[in-house]
């Protein structure tokens, strides 16, 4: 994956948190060294080879500012398990320091400054590791940047700023825009500037009927613009399509890489060997009498011009785009079957 995306001009992505299954999990965990460390530095290995830069996105559930201890300790057991994962990479000095884990404050329960008095406690005993990679990050149902930003830079964590989130947390009205949050880059920037990690920000739309703060909360397949932002961070697109609504945007802004792909070809898979299927009519001696037909199926594995491995990286020919709703290229054409012409007799009374 990480050379597929470096052949197409992406230098930046997200591990899965599910990499590996029950890590954390408070009974069937298990430490990822000694049994992955090989093949975790290997990758990492790559990583540093290419450049690009990693990091993760522990899920919603993880959330040390909670009431519930069992929460808070569940919370706990993931941070270690991704800061676990991120450390065997073996990355670089700086790209270690940029590999960080974004986090979300979570609920309020009710109060938010009780909230942020759990975070402020329960942060201070979480590990070294840990604390060298954790970021916030501002959500779209309770917590603003306005709300994030002063206890980041009171406990010194960098800060991502998610610009659909901001939109629809600070004006529930239908409007899109970032003019508001500007006046606060430099006191977000600084919150990774003072650490040495290169920032990120998040970009994502909403759907093109999305009315509602609930509706716009979905991300939109692909994204039409890009937000104000400074060229030398990282600017990661969340929106269902992945990186197809990346090369949209490469295509659009002719940003680097975006003549690197080609669109593929519809309904066209020459990575898969065909099987051609010729049918002839014969008559047996048999039923020659009867007038039936016997078909004979032969089928022919025809060679493919393409291995799997050098179609799986685009082919030669790098198709690896398709426009926006046009996934049903990647399938077969469906067969389209004629009807046959109806006769008409006109038989007599």
């Amino acid at each position: 994956m990480l050379r597929w995306n470096d052949k197409y001009g992406i230098k930046f992505m997200r591990l899965s948190s599910e990499m590996f299954p029950f890590a954390s999990h408070e009974e069937h965990g298990y430490k990822l060294a000694p049994f992955a460390a090989d093949v975790l530095a290997e990758a990492g290995k790559v990583a540093a080879e290419l450049g690009h830069r990693l990091t993760t996105h522990p899920g919603q559930y993880t959330q040390i500012a909670s009431p519930r201890k069992e929460v808070v300790a569940a919370a706990f057991r993931d941070l270690e398990y991704h800061d676990e994962m991120l450390s065997l990479l073996k990355l670089p000095e700086q790209m270690d320091r940029d590999a960080v884990m974004i986090l979300h404050m979570g609920g309020t329960y009710g109060d938010k400054a009780a909230t942020l008095d759990r975070f402020r406690e329960n942060y201070s005993r979480l590990t070294e590791g840990v604390k060298k990679r954790l970021v916030l990050e501002n959500d779209d149902v309770s917590w603003s940047v306005h709300d994030l930003l002063p206890i980041c830079e009171e406990l010194n964590i960098p800060l991502v700023l998610d610009y659909h989130h901001h939109n629809i947390i600070f004006d529930p009205s239908v409007r899109e825009g970032t003019l508001d949050i500007m006046n606060l880059y430099d006191r977000i920037e600084k919150t990774w500037t003072r650490k040495n990690i290169k920032q990120k920000m998040h970009y994502s739309e909403p759907t093109a009927d999305a009315v509602t703060p609930r509706e716009r909360r979905k991300h939109s397949a692909r994204v039409k613009v890009l937000p104000p932002c400074k060229p030398d961070m990282d600017l990661m697109i969340e929106a269902k399509d992945k990186e197809q609504a990346v090369f949209e945007l490469m295509r659009t802004f002719k940003l680097p890489g975006w003549d690197l792909f080609n669109d593929i070809i519809p309904y066209e898979r020459d990575d898969e060997p065909r099987k051609e299927v010729a049918r002839e009519a014969k008559r047996t001696a048999k039923r020659s009498k009867k007038n039936d037909i016997d078909n004979d199926v032969v089928e022919v594995d025809s060679p493919s011009p393409v291995s799997p491995e050098d179609f799986g990286m685009g082919g030669p020919q790098n198709r690896v785009y398709w426009p926006l709703g046009m996934e049903e290229w990647l399938r077969p054409k469906k067969r389209e079957v004629s009807k046959k012409d109806k006769v008409y007799v006109n038989s007599q009374d």
